[in-house]
Formats: C-alpha cells, structure tokens, sequence
C-alpha cells in the first residue's frame, strides 16, 4: 500500500509540473523577408504614392503638403518609428521572456528592435491599459494573449507618426492588433491599424520573419543629430501650401495610373475597385503645382 500511495504522489507531482497547454515560443533573433511591399519597406515610397492605403481626405491633405526636407531638421533626422510602422520597415529584432522566479509565469515578453535600437514591451499578465491621458511613446502600451497557437497583442497609447514613409499621417489615437503566428523557423505578423483621424476604415498590413539559426549581425543604430541645411532660417519647417507641392500628379503620370487610384482611399482597397479602374482615364501630364 505505502509503494502505491508513493507512486500516486510521483504521478500526481507530474502531472502539476506539466503545463496544461505548452505554448509556441517565439523567442529568438528574427530577420526579415520583404517579398511583399518591398519598394515602400526598404528604399521608400514615392511621393504622391498613397495606393492601399483606406485614408481619409485629412490624411491626403497633410500628405500632399509634406516637404521631405522636413527630415533634415535635427528634431526629424533620428526620430525613431511608431509601433505599428517600424516591422514594416527595415529590421531585424529579438525576443525574450520575462518570467516570475518564482512561479516561471511569463509577465511580459521583451522585444528589442535593431532600428532607432528601441525596446518594446508586450505585457502577458493581464493587467489593464491605462487611461488616455497616460503618456503615449513610440511603441505604445502593449498586451498579450495566446489564442491557441497565435499570439494576439493590443495596443494604445501610440505617438503619432506617419503611415506611409512619404507624408502620410497617423494620429495618436491610433489603436493596434496584431497576430504573432509562427511555422517552424517562419513567423507571419499580420497587423490591424485603426486610426479614427486619418483612416476611414482599418488598413491591414503583413510581413514575414525568419529565425537567425546562429546570432550574428549589426544590433546598433548610431545617429548623430547635425545641421544639415546651414542657411534655412529658424524655426522654419519646409512644406508645400495646398496644391503647390510640384511633385503633385508626377507619380500617376509616370506609371499611368489613374489619379484616383493614386490618391488611395477605401474604395481603392477592394478587388471591385478593378472594375471602376478600366473606366477611369489616364492621367495628365501634372503642371507641378504651378
């Protein structure tokens, strides 16, 4: 009887000791492939290019009145980007667990990110967002929960930016959910930005990931603030009044496409937008705002 109840007890010890669900782990050094939307991810986008993109005509507005030698102010020359922009660009970033020592719960999983070298927190706990009035940085507030084998992370509090790497804006009631799903050394992450200022309907966004098998690589990211332009006046920031950018209409222009088409917005997002495209004419030689 004593072998039987010591052989019960062993059971019972193992059974307490093994995780109910043992999750994926998505810790390690991830690079990234940009097969898709490389020519907005790495060299940046075009002027006048908001294709895809579900914005609004605020959005349109500030972005046709963006100068890019806006980014040779020292403010702009090392500003780092936002949450839901900076996995769209390029970069290459490591994961970690933060555990309780004394229950092995993880609390959070840790993210450092190679460009700017920023660092992200992804809350597993279960606590709460903050309220509004909470500061808002680069990366957000930001909470976890595996939904089987996919994480899923919520995230508020973000800075405001940019969405596209031409001009066009974000605000900072921007909002962020993202899918983390992992298929052997391949992770996908899909991502719900939702932006009540700019955004008429939530745009949509994926990249693909894969992990580095031996730890390797540039993980720094020096920047030196200088004055670039010498003879601009203080406190003078570029930009083009409405209608007087002269690069307006030189995107559709060059690749023929349709004004329309070019200016984005959520009509442009959806496969029945082909349809209207054959009907709409090509576009004019623009007159460069002048």
């Amino acid at each position: 009887m004593d072998r039987i109840w010591r052989l019960t007890l062993a059971v019972l010890c193992l059974l307490i000791a093994t995780p109910a669900f043992a999750q994926l782990s998505l810790v390690g050094e991830w690079a990234p492939r940009y097969h898709e939307d490389q020519v907005e991810r790495v060299p940046g986008p075009e002027l006048g290019d908001y294709a895809g993109l579900p914005i609004n005509e605020g959005a349109r507005l500030a972005a046709d009145s963006w100068d890019a030698s806006r980014l040779t102010l020292r403010e702009h020359q090392c500003k780092v980007h936002n949450g839901p922009y900076i996995l769209h660009g390029p970069i290459a970033f490591r994961i970690w667990e933060e555990k309780d020592l004394r229950t092995q719960q993880v609390i959070a999983l840790r993210m450092y990110l190679n460009t700017y070298e920023q660092e992200r927190t992804i809350w597993m706990d279960g606590r709460p967002h903050p309220p509004e009035y909470a500061p808002h940085t680069w990366q957000g507030f930001s909470t976890g929960k595996w939904e089987g084998d996919i994480l899923t992370v919520y995230t508020t509090h973000l800075k405001q930016e940019w969405i596209r790497r031409n001009g066009v804006p974000n605000s900072e009631k921007s909002t962020m959910i993202e899918h983390f799903i992992r298929h052997g050394n391949i992770m996908t992450h899909l991502q719900q930005w939702t932006d009540p200022v700019y955004l008429a309907e939530p745009l949509w966004r994926s990249e693909d990931f894969v992990l580095n098998e031996r730890s390797g690589g540039n993980w720094l990211w020096p920047c030196e603030y200088v004055d670039e332009i010498l003879s601009r006046p203080h406190s003078d920031v570029p930009n083009y009044l409405p209608g007087k950018s002269p690069f307006d209409g030189d995107f559709a222009y060059r690749y023929g496409i349709p004004v329309d088409a070019a200016k984005g917005g959520p009509e442009t997002t959806y496969p029945e937008y082909q349809q209207k495209l054959r009907t709409l004419p090509k576009p004019p030689k623009p007159s460069g705002g002048k």
